[in-house]
This record gives C-alpha cells, sequence and structure tokens, in this order.
C-alpha cells in the first residue's frame, strides 16, 4: 500500500526513479548457486545427496523470487528494472534446474553394467568372508554342510545379495 502510494507521487511529479529489482538478480544467483553447493557441499552427506531435497528448496526459492520479480516489473515496468533481462534469468534458471533434474534423478542412476559379475542363477566363485561372530565361512562350506536348526539333510543352496552404495 505504502509502495503504491510512493510510486504514484514520483510519476506524479515527473519522471520517477527507476529502482533495481532486487528479487529477479537474487533468485537468478541463487539457483545459479545450487549446483556449486550441491557438488562441493551437499553432495558429501547421503541425506542430502540421494533425495537432493535441500537443492530443490534452492530452487524453489530461487522460482519464487524470480515470479515474484517478474510481477512486479510488469505491473510498474516505469518504476522497477529487469523487464528484459528478467526473462533471460527466469529462462536460464529454469536451464539449470532442468540440468540439475537431468544429473541428479535420471544419469547418476544409470550405472555401467558389471562386465565381471555374476548373473541371476549363475554360479558364484569360492570365497570366504567372516561372520557376525567373527569366524571364516566358505561359500562350498554353506553349500556342503547344513545349518543349525534347520531340517538335516543336504542345502539347497545360498542366497547371495549384492548392492551398490557409494564408496
Amino acid at each position: 500500500m505504502i509502495d503504491e502510494m510512493m510510486i504514484k507521487q514520483e510519476v506524479a511529479f515527473g519522471e520517477p526513479k527507476r529502482k533495481w529489482n532486487w528479487r529477479i538478480w537474487t533468485g537468478f544467483f541463487l539457483a545459479l548457486a545450487v549446483i556449486p553447493s550441491y557438488l562441493l557441499f551437499l553432495g558429501r552427506f547421503p541425506i542430502t545427496r540421494d533425495v537432493p531435497w535441500a537443492s530443490w528448496l534452492m530452487f524453489a526459492a530461487a522460482g519464487w523470487l524470480l515470479w515474484t520479480g517478474l510481477r512486479r516489473t510488469v505491473a510498474n515496468p516505469e518504476v522497477y528494472r529487469g523487464r528484459i533481462v528478467g526473462p533471460i534469468f527466469a529462462v536460464l534458471s529454469l536451464g539449470a534446474a532442468g540440468l540439475f533434474a537431468y544429473a541428479t534423478l535420471y544419469a547418476s542412476r544409470q550405472l555401467p553394467a558389471a562386465a565381471g559379475a555374476p548373473a541371476v542363477g549363475g554360479k558364484a566363485p569360492e570365497f570366504a568372508l567372516a561372520d557376525t561372530s567373527g569366524r571364516k565361512v566358505a561359500l562350498s562350506t554353506l553349500l556342503s554342510e547344513p545349518m543349525a536348526g534347520i531340517q538335516a539333510g543336504k542345502p539347497r543352496g545360498v542366497l547371495l545379495v549384492f548392492y551398490r552404495g557409494y564408496w
């Protein structure tokens, strides 16, 4: 309300002094800061790396700032600057958000096929690992000896679970 009165007074007394539209500039620089902040800081922690929610919140804040800045510029072009640069910054910010979405949601999930990995249903190579109590257990032992508490007889197989994480 007060801003509108000041604008009307400035227009009534001659050429209005044009103001910088800080929301457009802040929104654009915030959108540009998301990618380096993810690469340098947020990508280090699993809570912000696996699902980049903090980065998406930053993009949402940047979008809100750009939208309100553009609305301000369109509503009062004689007072606020940014009628030309605002849409350009908005498109560049949208492109940065799209590139970030592609990189984090699609491209990072495209893992290459492991050539030497055993196939489903295939034979696993012989190995020995420590169990929960620290004893060495070999795959051939698991296949030849029945486990305690389970039916007496020859075991039918061993289920091996492989999962890939971030090392």
